[in-house]
This record gives C-alpha cells, sequence and structure tokens, in this order.
C-alpha cells in the first residue's frame, strides 16, 4: 500500500556528468529524477544496492557516453571548477 509523503522543492548542486547519468537512469525506470533520489537514499540508508546487474550495466553505458569518471572514492574531495564550457 503507498504511503503519503510531504515532498518540498529544494535547490541541489550537482557534478554535470553526474546528473546525466542520473537522468539517464530515471529514464530507463520511467521515473522522475527526484523519485530515483529518494529509492536510491531509501536503499543506502538500509545498506541495500538500489540497483541489479542489468540495471548496472546500462549504468555502465551511460557513464562511458556521458564521460563520468568519477568514483565513490572521489566522493569526499571533488572541488568546484571553472565554468569555462
Amino acid at each position: 500500500m503507498p504511503k503519503t509523503v510531504d515532498r518540498v522543492q529544494t535547490g541541489v548542486r550537482l557534478e554535470r556528468r553526474l546528473l546525466k547519468v542520473m537522468k539517464g537512469v530515471a529514464e530507463l525506470r520511467d521515473v522522475s529524477l527526484g523519485d530515483l533520489i529518494e529509492g536510491v537514499m531509501l536503499h543506502a540508508f538500509e545498506g541495500k544496492a538500489p540497483f541489479g546487474p542489468e540495471t548496472l550495466e546500462r549504468i555502465a553505458q551511460l557513464r562511458e557516453v556521458y564521460g563520468l569518471d568519477l568514483t565513490a572514492a572521489d566522493s569526499h574531495r571533488l572541488t568546484e571548477g571553472s565554468d569555462d564550457r
């Protein structure tokens, strides 16, 4: 049975390539970006993996397409770069 929640609008800054991959995964799963983030975080809070092997394979493809070379090891070492594109 669905649970009722109280959602709020928020503004977050994300690494550009990471966001592109996240949007791709949301599209693959036919969910909104917000729903994807909620699902991933709820899984993480319980120490569970949010994606199965097939989805991880597709994520690897998206990472390649968008040049996302960041890993979990980089998560606490990111700094802002130039806005020049």
